[in-house]
């Protein structure tokens, strides 16, 4: 990805936000249409409505955060917000496509078919604690719907790179943050004083390596320094709001990337607090490489426009946990089909008190981990019945990541794998007779004969 040299010939402006605790901002600087890359035919259809309708209805209305940023960096943007001085009640009443959203953050989500773009009123600054649509708790804003200006709006984002804003109305884009400057030098930095924007949201620390891996960028050394502490603080974060984030962080192409830079600042173990304490042993080369196959894989099915469920990924994630206890319970005397069921049972119940993982998603990846006992043993005339089961795919492809990591069934997946792609005739030259031994004579018992 090459930036325009124009854009940034023309944008020599110093950075605008300091990184003392109260930031403050200066005059905008900014970039013309004839010295920045942004066309509207980059742009989908339906945010180009939303921000025409907003202008021609007399609001401000900007393309602002990633959409703004890749289209810079010459990416296909995933999606596109808007933000604008309309309230959301201003902003349903101009569209009948439009609901509501959120409790922390009220949003305006206006659906064009399968596109939604998401509508936001500009923050303002904070107001009391006490008062009741801005709330903080030890630092941390659990609500925030006071609204403001564009220049107060540009306060409160969170990386200057995510800060520019294109305008609708003249088709320039306007830096408070000298977002322009960090896109040249590929460096991401948090607006204001880290430590406190880390409090303020702790999931700023997963959005910074998220964004780092997936757009090659450093972490500037101030919004370096803080981030391995401020992770603690995602204990207090709602486990289901960290399950979409987890999505975020490993199903958009570079999970490889971002797992290893989890593991670099000591955030995974927050996240997944068991499997992080698994990949911390000496001896866990199997483990980690299961893992690190498992990320890979899924890097590459996303790449070749593959479908990817988030129950595969945490059968993966979750594995070596759920191995240890599985080996636990066997060493106790359980029969394996039944200590897979109750471990996958724990081991889930135990996880989601940090990550969430709806129950649609948790029934399948117990169902891949209960069939792995099956796959590895079967090789009789259930094989065909094994064969048809719905997980039966997913179970597969998962005792094959076990194999190529290392781990003692690469002859059954070799069998299953042949057993597959064979013909009926093959297949069942290849299902295991039973032994029929020598037929014991039954003896008849001796009927008591009554007078």
């Amino acid at each position: 990805m090459v930036l325009y040299a124009a854009l940034f010939d023309a944008h020599n402006s110093k950075k605008l936000c300091s990184q003392d605790r109260d930031c403050t901002i200066g005059e905008p600087h900014i970039i013309p249409r004839s010295a920045h890359n942004i066309s509207r035919s980059n742009i989908s259809s339906g945010a180009l409505k939303v921000l025409y309708t907003l202008n021609k209805a007399g609001y401000e209305a900007y393309l602002v955060g990633g959409g703004v940023r890749d289209l810079l960096l010459e990416a296909i943007p995933k999606d596109f917000d808007v933000a604008t001085n309309a309230h959301p009640e201003e902003i349903r009443k101009l569209f009948r496509n439009c609901r509501l959203i959120g409790r922390r953050f009220r949003l305006a989500h206006v659906r064009f078919g399968r596109e939604v773009v998401e509508v936001a009123t500009f923050r303002g600054a904070a107001a009391d604690v006490g008062d009741e649509d801005h709330l903080k708790i030890n630092g941390r804003i659990v609500r925030d719907n006071v609204y403001g200006t564009l220049e107060e709006d540009a306060v409160r984002r969170d990386f200057s790179i995510n800060c520019l804003y294109y305008n609708i109305a003249n088709f320039s884009v306007v830096d408070f943050t000298g977002g322009m400057d960090d896109l040249k030098s590929r460096t991401l930095r948090l607006i204001g004083d880290p430590e406190t924007r880390y409090r303020e949201d702790p999931v700023r620390t997963l959005r910074a390596l998220r964004f780092a891996a997936k757009l090659g960028f450093r972490i500037d050394p101030a919004s370096e320094g803080p981030l391995a502490r401020a992770a603690a603080d995602l204990e207090n974060i709602p486990p289901a709001r960290l399950f979409e984030e987890v999505l975020k962080l490993f199903m958009e192409g570079c999970s490889w990337k971002t797992f290893e830079l989890l593991r670099r600042y000591g955030v995974f173990g927050h996240l997944f607090p068991e499997t992080g304490a698994c990949l911390d042993d000496d001896e866990a080369d199997v483990a980690r490489r299961m893992v690190e196959r498992a990320l890979e894989n899924t890097d590459s099915r996303i790449a070749q426009g593959k479908p990817v469920t988030p129950a595969f990924l945490f059968a993966a994630l979750l594995w070596e946990p759920l191995r240890q206890d599985v080996e636990a319970m066997i060493a106790r005397g359980m029969p394996a089909f039944q200590a897979y069921d109750l471990a996958g049972l724990d081991v889930i119940a135990r996880q989601v008190e940090h990550v969430a993982l709806p129950k649609r998603f948790s029934v399948i990846t117990r169902e891949i981990w209960e069939m792995q006992p099956r796959l590895e043993r079967q090789r009789g005339a259930r094989a065909k019945q094994i064969l048809s089961r719905a997980r039966f795919r997913a179970a597969y492809d998962f005792l094959l990541l076990r194999a190529e990591a290392g781990e003692p069934v690469a002859e059954a997946a070799e069998w299953w794998t042949r057993f597959q792609e064979g013909d009926e005739v093959e297949q069942n030259s290849m299902l295991e007779k039973p032994k029929r031994g020598r037929r014991r004579r039954r003896r008849r018992s001796k009927r008591r004969v009554t007078q």
